[in-house]
C-alpha cells in the first residue's frame, strides 16, 4: 500500500481511520526501512476491534455516556501512540457532535442544500432555526470534549504529538470555528490546532455558515495542516485534483512551510490523474503534499 503511494511520488503519507491493526507490522516496517514517511494519523488508527470500515465517529468525545466518552478517549490514545511510534507530527480528531433529532434542522438544512435551495428565504430561516437549536444544547455536550481534552492534551504533550481539530461538515458537528478557537485558547497552541478540510469548508461556506479565507486568516499560524481534494457541488468531495471545481487558488496565501497537506483522494482514479493533479496543485500552493 505504501509502495504504491510512494510511486505516485509521495515522500509522505497520513495513515487514515480505515487502517486496520493488521496493517500495524507492515506499516512500522515500511517506515524503518524508509520507504515512505509518516506525517499524520487520522483517528481512529489502528480502527478499534471489531470495528471496520472507515470509522472516525464510531466513538463520540462528546458522548454523555462515560463508555462512550471513555473508549473514545482510549482509542484516541492509542491512536497518538501509534503517530509517535511512526514518527508523525499530527494525530487529526473529530470532537463530536451536539444531538438534534427534533425538530432535526440540521438534517433539514442539509436536504434543502441538496435541492438547490440555498438561496431561498425558507433556506435562512431553517439555518437560523437550527444555529439556534445549536445553541441551546451546545454546552452540555462542549463540556464533554473538554473532559475528553484534559485526559488527551498531557499525553500528547508527553509524546510530542499535535492534536488537529477538523473542519467539520454539518452544523450541529464540534467544534464549530468559535469553538475550535476557544479550545486553542484554553489548552495552548504548541499541543491542539486547526486543521482545515478544504471540502468541508466549501460546503459550509455554499450554506452560508462560513468564509474560507476568513478561516484561514483566523486560524493563522494555528493550522497544522489541510486535507485537499477537489469538490463539485453540492457535495461531491474526495475527487482528485483537475476532476472539480475547487478554486486552489483561494489557500495558497495561508499555506506555510510548517502545514502538513496531505490529499484525502479516493482511491479508484487513475494514477496518472493523480500524478497531473497533485503536481499542477504543488505549483499553484507551492508546496508537495502528502497522500
Amino acid at each position: 500500500m505504501l509502495e504504491e503511494v510512494r510511486a505516485l511520488g509521495f515522500e509522505y503519507a497520513e495513515l487514515g481511520h480505515n487502517t486496520s491493526i493488521a496493517l500495524l507490522p507492515g506499516i512500522l516496517a515500511a517506515v524503518k526501512s524508509v520507504v515512505i514517511k509518516i506525517s499524520s494519523l487520522h483517528n481512529f488508527c489502528p480502527l478499534p476491534i471489531g470495528v471496520t470500515g472507515m470509522a472516525p465517529d464510531c466513538y463520540l468525545p462528546s458522548a454523555e455516556d462515560d463508555r462512550e466518552r471513555d473508549q473514545a478517549v482510549r482509542h484516541t490514545l492509542r491512536t497518538m501512540e501509534c503517530a509517535a511510534a511512526v514518527g508523525a507530527k499530527v494525530v487529526v480528531l473529530h470532537l463530536g457532535r451536539i444531538p438534534i433529532r427534533w425538530p432535526n434542522y440540521p438534517r433539514r438544512l442539509i436536504g434543502m442544500y441538496m435541492a438547490g435551495q440555498a438561496q431561498t428565504p425558507q433556506f435562512e430561516q431553517v439555518r437560523q432555526k437550527a444555529l439556534m437549536a445549536r445553541e441551546r444544547k451546545r454546552q452540555k455536550y462542549f463540556a464533554q470534549v473538554c473532559r475528553a481534552l484534559d485526559r488527551l492534551i498531557p499525553r500528547a504533550k508527553e509524546l510530542g504529538v499535535k492534536l488537529g481539530m477538523e473542519t467539520r461538515l454539518g452544523v450541529e458537528e464540534i467544534p464549530s470555528e468559535d469553538e475550535a478557537d476557544n479550545l486553542i485558547g484554553c489548552y495552548g497552541g504548541d499541543v491542539l490546532a486547526y486543521w482545515f478540510d478544504n471540502a468541508h469548508a466549501q460546503i459550509k461556506e455554499n450554506m452560508g455558515l462560513l468564509r474560507t479565507e476568513s478561516v484561514l486568516e483566523r486560524f493563522r499560524g494555528h493550522t497544522a495542516g489541510m486535507h485537499l481534494q477537489d469538490f463539485t457541488p453540492p457535495m461531491m468531495d474526495h475527487l482528485a485534483p483537475g476532476t472539480g471545481e475547487y478554486a486552489f487558488e483561494r489557500l495558497a496565501p495561508f499555506v506555510t512551510q510548517e502545514m502538513i497537506l496531505s490529499w484525502e483522494i479516493h482511491g479508484n482514479w487513475d494514477t496518472q490523474v493523480i500524478i497531473d493533479g497533485t503536481q499542477r496543485v504543488r505549483k499553484i500552493l507551492g508546496r508537495a503534499a502528502a497522500a
